[in-house]
């Protein structure tokens, strides 16, 4: 049985700080060796459709979703979730349309989709997957505190490079059996190779960049479709 490159975790350019074009994104994963690339932009899954239109073998829609409590990671997304739900509202939605759920990035208190412990234990029983290994975490700590939580709670992990550039891309990935769906990933995730990287914690500042240049005009941020 052939095994999968996975990216579980980018975005593109309908993502308020990214700049990378979805043809760009699709032509760098195809030189990464990448086998399936889930984009998950922030509360969209606008660019994911347009990416899926022109590399329908490569692209699974994504989003990563901003509860009030912290951010969902998703994959096999039908119809996008909106931002600012209860946690239990946004995996109901997501459930009801047979999406597969992780949590991102849980315990990087550097960003604001991050869990409290006592919010990610009420969700665990809920979702797939946490994330295990982001690449844009300072330090690993972050990730080895979510491993640990995944090993605790019996729950599968998944890994991203939370590209927000195309530099970034595979920079974590997770090679699997191959699946074609919700239901076939969850039946082959807790099997999967990691490969992981961190990046700089320097780039960051590329997300900053991205964000000014929309907010002052110079790039103008795809309108929802």
């Amino acid at each position: 049985m052939k095994a999968l490159e996975i990216e579980f975790h980018c975005h593109s350019i309908y993502s308020k700080d990214s700049l990378s074009p979805l043809r760009a994104l699709v032509d760098t994963a195809r030189r990464a060796r990448l086998d399936r690339l889930i984009i998950t932009d922030h509360n969209s899954i606008g660019g994911a459709l347009e990416a899926q239109r022109i590399a329908p073998d490569l692209v699974i829609i994504g989003e990563e979703i901003m509860t009030t409590r912290g951010e969902l990671l998703a994959a096999f997304v039908k119809e996008e979730i909106p931002s600012g739900l209860e946690p239990a509202d946004a995996i109901a939605r997501l459930r009801a349309q047979g999406a597969f759920i992780s949590v991102s990035h849980p315990f990087d208190m550097f960003r604001n989709g991050h869990w409290e412990h006592s919010d990610l234990l009420q969700i665990a029983p809920l979702v797939d997957a946490i994330e295990v290994f982001n690449a844009r975490c300072i330090d690993n700590r972050p990730n080895l505190a979510a491993l640990e939580f995944a090993r605790l709670h019996d729950l599968a992990g998944t890994v991203g490079s939370d590209a927000h550039t195309l530099r970034e891309l595979g920079r974590a990935r997770l090679r699997l059996a191959e699946f074609e769906d919700s239901e076939g990933l969850k039946r082959v995730i807790r099997s999967g190779l990691q490969e992981t990287r961190l990046s700089s914690p320097f780039i960051h500042l590329t997300s900053r960049y991205a964000v000014w240049m929309k907010q002052l005009g110079f790039v103008k941020r795809p309108e929802k479709k």
